[in-house]
């Protein structure tokens, strides 16, 4: 990967569509915008062009525009070419693109990663991106956006600057000890701030699980004996057949699952293999990816549909929280609700079901429209931030035996930090991240 190389690709998602819009970036952007329209349009002004391939031929008519560096999304010279977005019209574009010298295909989420390389955005901004490309609830959409604006990169790079001013105060202290203008001891005001520093830091990584929660859905796993209604509740808040449902116990025998919209939340709904003993392999191995799927859960629904059933036998070795659900109550004459149920439910006569949906609501983070949304989104955030206050830690505990130990200390704080944000030390994570975004992006 070269980055003096320009590059190009479809960036407005799948075809066919009503525009389709097609992206560069890097040195050559300019020139090669002149050789498909004639001529290059004025800078950051959408132009109506024709676009012709080398022969002269007429491809298509579309908006072009060209944006200068560094203020472009990259940071290079960019230019975007919108135009119908037809298979063979896109096709045939890119395709004469390709033949031009110094221009090639991009790769998946190189258009970002140019603009992190060239400073336009940090790694936690760049992932927020990411996320609001992908994001299919509002809070999903709120979060991403929260973190592709830089909201959660002022409060890093805020820690990181209390740091480094710790830092540059032991280090004057340490250096000009004898100086009048110099402080006697930093210990008063710098490790105050700290000791606050590091609990700062404790409360944002306490919102890891509300951030992961809202970031990947709340996870809720559905178990029970067979034949206790699981293939039919995720049927029934489907709102299609997702699984097959059958009177034949065992037929479900891997994990189905489907994704929900609750209160502008995602939750992940999965169906899985009814828990009992047999001898088939199969269904024993999808009775394997139950009892997996169930240790990985935020949440379980524990389905039955016969009276006073041994909740706790279905669940040895769980011990996270659990909704237990009464289901085909419509087939039996009996009280209601169930004396030893949490919720009853009739996924034929919608009974229960409003109220089974409050309870699996009621796991969902508590979240106000305030800077609640600013959150630890990935295990990589986490990790960092608490090393970060683990050195900050070992700063504190160090007490009079040695600032220069405590400068070091907060050194190695501030570049977990700088991990986060990309600011240190970050080569070996850009094509992990990068990996995640689509071509074009």
């Amino acid at each position: 990967m070269r980055s003096t190389d320009t590059i190009f690709a479809l960036s407005s998602g799948g075809l066919p569509s009503g525009v389709a819009v097609i992206r560069l970036s890097g040195p050559a952007s300019g020139t090669a915008v002149e050789a498909l329209c004639g001529r290059q349009p004025p800078e950051r002004r959408a132009s109506l062009l024709s676009i012709r391939n080398r022969n002269g031929e007429k491809l298509d008519d579309g908006l072009v525009l060209v944006f200068p560096g560094p203020n472009s999304f990259s940071g290079e010279d960019c230019a975007e070419l919108q135009i119908h977005g037809g298979r063979a019209t896109v096709k045939a574009v890119l395709a004469e693109l390709a033949t031009m010298e110094g221009l090639r295909a991009a790769e998946a989420g190189e258009f970002s990663r140019r603009a992190f390389l060239n400073g336009r955005m940090d790694l936690v901004e760049v992932e927020g991106l990411a996320d609001l490309i992908v994001a299919e609830t509002e809070m999903q959409r709120r979060l991403a956006a929260e973190q592709s604006s830089g909201g959660l990169s002022k409060l890093y790079d805020s820690w990181a600057k209390r740091l480094t001013h710790a830092r540059a105060m032991i280090e004057a202290e340490l250096d000009f000890a004898d100086e009048d203008d110099v402080p006697g001891s930093v210990a008063s005001a710098i490790w105050q701030d700290m000791q606050t520093l590091k609990q700062e830091i404790l409360n944002h990584l306490s919102g890891v699980r509300a951030g992961e929660i809202v970031r990947d859905g709340l996870k809720v796993v559905i178990v029970g004996p067979p034949n206790a209604g699981k293939s039919s509740l995720l049927n029934h808040l489907a709102r299609r057949d997702v699984a097959i449902v059958t009177e034949i116990p065992g037929t479900t025998r891997d994990v189905l699952h489907v994704d929900l919209d609750l209160d502008g939340f995602a939750v992940r709904l999965y169906d899985t293999a009814g828990l009992r003993e047999t001898d088939d392999l199969v269904e024993q191995e999808g009775i394997r990816r139950t009892q997996r799927s169930m240790a990985e859960a935020h949440l379980v629904l524990l389905l039955s549909a016969v009276d006073n059933p041994d909740w706790a036998a279905f669940i040895e070795g769980y011990d996270g929280p659990v909704v237990r659900v009464r289901t085909k109550a419509d087939m039996r004459d009996t009280a209601w609700p169930a004396p030893n149920a949490d919720v009853m439910i009739s996924v034929r006569t919608g009974d229960g079901i409003a109220e089974l949906l409050d309870r699996v609501g009621s796991y969902l983070p508590d979240l106000d429209q305030g800077s609640a949304l600013a959150l630890p989104t990935r295990h990589r955030h986490a990790d960092n931030l608490a090393a970060a206050c683990a050195h900050i830690e070992a700063a504190l505990a160090v007490g009079d035996r040695g600032l220069d130990i405590q400068a070091e200390h907060l050194r190695l704080a501030g570049q977990a930090l700088g991990r986060v944000t990309g600011r240190v030390d970050v080569e070996n994570l850009l094509d992990v991240i990068f990996s995640e975004f689509c071509i074009g992006k």
